[in-house]
């Protein structure tokens, strides 16, 4: 950007941080709470380039419903020339006002959103007149004791910093003494509350988190005198008041951030930065903030990211390699290499990161890297990790051994790795993505996240995606039962698991990430049901959820095969598994939102592969994309 590398950025960024902290004295507490609003100045200016397309059109689903029903009687309506970007001065405004999605999911009775008045001409008055008599407004649905519930404990899970909101604690569970890291902001953790906030328009704490992370972004981090890549995100936050002086007579308020450096097994979070890059898409989508966008420190902050993951190694697969515990699953369980979620997140991140770079002279390489990684990774995940009746058929007929450029088992999976689970357990309809592969090794377990949102991000072809639900509707006993949804199935037990967990007390079979339930998982469950077409099984999910949750205090994870127990080691009042309730209730009441988190399939990326195989080498890339999904 304007010849800067991205190192050079990220120095500057450091550089112009350090300062921002506000210092809690007496004397500047009275002077900040006389200053007016708007007195600050940001940090780094606004990013000058030329108008971008997709940025100048407000978004379907901020389209009124009136608009809708009178294109509708007088035919399809010529599109709209695309206007420059006009930008709010207030992020909240984008989202306020008179939109209808926003008049469907208030809820006028408790905590009102405050807006402006908006400014209107005679004409515009008249147009919302006119649009009013055609459609009526739809009619507010009252909210039920336990969404109410709900909305109270995520309030009070609210953290602040220097006077501003800035995101929510892992679990406010006022009956447990220890909270170890329970009381630190996780990345991936606020997804769904900011979600929730975004959804019910308060967009203000989802802006300062994506803020004060990036300034994270640039800390220096070390373990053991060795300092990981630039780019990295931590993994969460905590905010400490801390004395300016030996006498105690002023504190200031900091921001301490664990990189994994204080992590169990000291492992990188290498889903932070995925999270946040699709979290920082989904708000500038929902609100129009297009202005923080476009500054210099979140375009490095996003090169940064993606620098750090398309960095050229050792590997020959598309796929990121990673160690054990580097993602949701946070402890080991045999998920090192290249487990599916990180794959599947890494492939939102990226088309994510293509609609929201600006393109110059020092962002078009990047962007060359990232279409090459996508068309790659597209076909690498849909042909070697999907697995169905067929397909283990074909794996349990594979000659081994083979070295040649058309070898049909170009991983040299021995057939005695097929679990004897499987052979029973895959229905003749349906298919999933296996949870890992590596030479001579595949995960045959489903791990739920990495399916979902494989299903949101496109990331499997329609045919797959279909073939992911059909599976979860048809094994509903062993993946939903009493509380959705199983992190992974099946667990793994006795020797399996002494020898993959190390015997670890928490993973025990059907506990925690080894087979345990988590109602967090409801909101991806749901937004993969809503982009399929499929919104009934995610209403079924729910109600099996809202039968418990509340009176069980909102427990982090539920134990037992079927999901019965509450976790043994469960904190109460886990705010991802409330934000992830009420965030599953306001997509399926308000389906359009789903587009600020889905991607739609992308045929260019089949028709620029990158494989540079020849037919005598192997398969294309777009052929056998599209046998998939035809």
């Amino acid at each position: 950007m304007n010849g800067q590398t991205p190192m050079g950025l990220a120095a500057a960024a450091a550089a112009a941080v350090r300062p921002c902290r506000r210092r809690l004295l007496s004397s500047a507490s009275t002077a900040a709470s006389k200053a007016g609003p708007g007195a600050g100045t940001p940090l780094f200016p606004r990013l000058p380039h030329p108008y971008h397309p997709p940025y100048g059109r407000r978004l379907p689903f901020l389209v009124s419903a009136a608009s809708q029903s009178q294109a509708s009687q007088t035919g399809p309506a010529t599109p709209p020339t695309p206007s420059p970007v006009s930008v709010p001065s207030d992020p909240r405004a984008a989202v306020s006002g008179n939109l209808p999605f926003f008049d469907r999911v208030l809820f006028p009775d408790s905590f009102p959103l405050e807006t402006p008045p908006a400014e209107e001409d005679d004409a515009a008055a008249e147009a919302a007149q006119a649009d009013e008599a055609v459609a009526p407004a739809t009619p507010v649905r009252e909210e039920t004791e336990i969404e109410r519930e709900a909305w109270r404990l995520l309030r009070r899970a609210v953290v602040s910093y220097c006077g501003e909101p800035v995101g929510t604690v892992a679990a406010e569970d006022p009956e447990c003494t220890e909270t170890l890291n329970y009381d630190q902001v996780f990345i991936r953790d606020f997804v769904p509350s900011a979600l929730a906030f975004l959804m019910r328009g308060e967009t203000e704490i989802v802006r300062n988190f994506l803020l004060h992370t990036l300034q994270l972004q640039s800390w220096e981090k070390t373990v053991d005198c060795y300092s990981p890549g630039q780019g990295l995100m931590p993994a969460s936050f905590k905010i400490r008041t801390v004395p300016l002086d030996e006498n105690n007579e002023g504190f200031e308020e900091v921001l301490d951030p664990d990189f994994g450096e204080a992590a169990i097994g000291r492992v990188a979070p290498v889903d932070s930065g995925l999270w946040w890059i699709i979290l920082l898409r989904a708000y500038c989508k929902i609100t129009g903030d297009f202005a923080l966008l476009e500054r210099v420190d979140v375009q490095t902050g996003i090169q940064l990211i993606l620098s750090l993951c398309l960095s050229d190694g050792f590997d020959m697969f598309p796929t990121l390699l990673v160690t054990d515990g580097s993602c949701m699953i946070d402890r080991r369980m045999g998920i090192h290499g290249h487990p599916l979620e990180i794959q599947a997140l890494f492939y939102s991140a990226l088309r994510c990161s293509r609609e929201m770079l600006v393109v110059n002279d020092g962002s078009k390489n990047l962007i060359r890297a990232i279409n090459n990684r996508l068309s790659a990774l597209s076909f690498h995940i849909r042909e070697y990790y999907w697995v169905d009746m067929k397909k283990i058929n074909e794996i349990y007929r594979y000659k081994t051994e083979e070295y040649s450029h058309d070898a049909t088992n170009k991983f040299n999976i021995y057939p005695e790795q097929i679990p004897s689970w499987l052979v029973d357990w895959i229905p003749e309809k349906g298919g999933y993505l296996i949870g890992n592969l590596q030479p001579a090794h595949m995960d045959f377990r489903f791990f739920s996240l990495g399916n979902l949102w494989a299903i949101a991000s496109s990331l499997t072809t329609p045919k797959q995606a279909e073939g992911i639900l059909s599976l979860i509707e048809e094994k509903w006993d062993d993946l939903v039962a009493n509380m959705p949804l199983k992190i992974c199935f099946p667990a793994m037990e006795d020797d399996e698991w002494r020898i993959i967990t190390g015997s670890d007390p928490k993973n025990t079979p059907w506990s925690y990430h080894n087979g345990g339930s988590w109602p967090t998982l409801l909101w991806q469950f749901t937004l993969a049901c809503i982009k399929m077409g499929r919104p009934e099984l995610a209403r079924r999910a729910i109600a099996v959820a809202e039968e418990r949750l509340s009176d069980d205090k909102w427990p982090e994870y539920y134990d037992t095969r079927s999901g019965r127990f509450i976790g043994k080691q469960s904190r109460s009042y886990q705010t991802w598994t409330i934000a992830g309730f009420l965030t599953s209730k306001m997509l399926l009441e308000n389906p359009e939102l789903a587009s600020i988190l889905t991607c739609d399939e992308d045929l260019e990326l089949l028709e620029g592969c990158a494989c540079c195989l020849s037919t005598k080498r192997g398969r294309c890339s777009r052929r056998t994309s599209k046998s998939h999904s035809g």
